[in-house]
């Protein structure tokens, strides 16, 4: 079932960094859009301020039993155990691969962008990143730049929270285009 309207957020069952899921969540909702929140599994996922607790979410549905065709776009939050946990799980990579494949808007932040590498989808792409994963982003074939957001095809990708206004709004840009297009903004 297509569903244009909705958006998957993709989490590992714990350690994603909160404001990079609540920031992006909420500006998904007031575009119009509606957030679903995957996860490797069911339950609630544990998000976190940097390294304390912080709340827990309820997951929607497994990124198991999931298809591209169910969503208009895919967020990925950052937190520094969050990408690094999915990463490690076959289906939500492959998920995140079938994304980027079929041209849906495909955003990360943070240290969001490790499960873009991991899925092998940034060769030749441009992206940015936390700086302690912008090595591997590299290796992985990207050309990383040091960029509020940028901007390449259906790649969108943040440094960190600070970058929350210019990633939501490349984000709602993507969304309400269906895809993206190659900026970098300062």
């Amino acid at each position: 079932m297509t569903n244009s309207k909705r958006v998957a957020f993709l989490v590992a069952t714990e350690g994603l960094e909160e404001i990079e899921l609540t920031s992006p969540w909420q500006a998904v909702q007031e575009a119009g859009f509606t957030p679903e929140l995957l996860s490797t599994d069911s339950g609630e996922v544990q998000a976190f301020n940097h390294l304390d607790r912080a709340g827990t979410y309820p997951v929607d549905r497994e990124v198991a039993g999931v298809s591209p065709d169910d969503y208009a776009g895919l967020v990925l939050p950052g937190g520094v155990a969050n990408p690094d946990a999915l990463r490690t799980n076959r289906d939500a990579v492959a998920f995140v691969a079938a994304m980027v494949e079929v041209g849906k808007p495909v955003a990360a932040i943070c240290h969001g962008p490790w499960v873009l590498a991991e899925a092998d989808v940034l060769k030749g792409r441009t992206v940015t990143s936390y700086p302690s994963i912008r090595t591997d982003l590299r290796n992985a074939g990207a050309e990383v730049v040091d960029e509020r957001v940028v901007v390449d095809g259906n790649l969108i990708t943040s440094r960190n929270p600070d970058d929350l206004e210019a990633f939501n709004g490349a984000v709602i840009e993507a969304l309400n285009h269906g895809s993206a297009s190659t900026t970098a903004e300062h």
